[in-house]
């Protein structure tokens, strides 16, 4: 039930309807406050309106943003898993620890380092062959720049 609600309430909240609802509450408001002279009650009732409003806000965008959050990334495993030849590794990279993923981005920072010194930009590295790779096409340079002997 909460998530049929839920999912109700965000397309209504998001949608253009929204805003000008939003704007007539608040003009509603403020030709009240004549008749009720301005009074201390009379603020209260817009401060404790926009104040449930904003806290119930909080709890549909997060869960609008979970919702999303969890499409994006199952959209990437499936880019990634069914990537023929390239390593999976990064599939499901959202469940690991905050330590685990300082660990994996000082390594593709490393990474990043062969890549940068290649001349061709869009030539990419795997995790498990860069370094490899970088060693070898280093070595086939020198060769090619050694004097041949005489």
């Amino acid at each position: 039930m909460f998530l049929r609600f839920s999912n109700w309430a965000t397309a209504a909240t998001g949608s253009s309807a929204a805003f000008p609802v939003a704007i007539v509450m608040i003009m509603v408001w403020l030709v009240t406050g004549p008749v009720f002279h301005y009074s201390d009650t009379w603020q209260l009732i817009i401060n404790t309106e926009t104040t449930i409003v904003t806290f119930l806000m909080v709890f549909l965008i997060r869960k609008s943003q979970n919702k999303d959050s969890k499409a994006v990334q199952l959209k990437l495993n499936e880019l990634l898993a069914s990537h023929e030849g390239k390593g999976n590794r990064t599939v499901n990279i959202e469940d690991l620890t905050e330590a685990e993923l300082d660990h994996l981005y000082k390594f593709y920072i490393r990474l990043s380092d062969p890549a940068e010194k290649d001349a061709d930009l869009t030539k990419t590295h795997s995790i498990d062959a860069a370094e490899e790779n970088q060693k070898t096409k280093s070595s086939r340079r020198g060769a090619a720049i050694k004097p041949a002997k005489q």
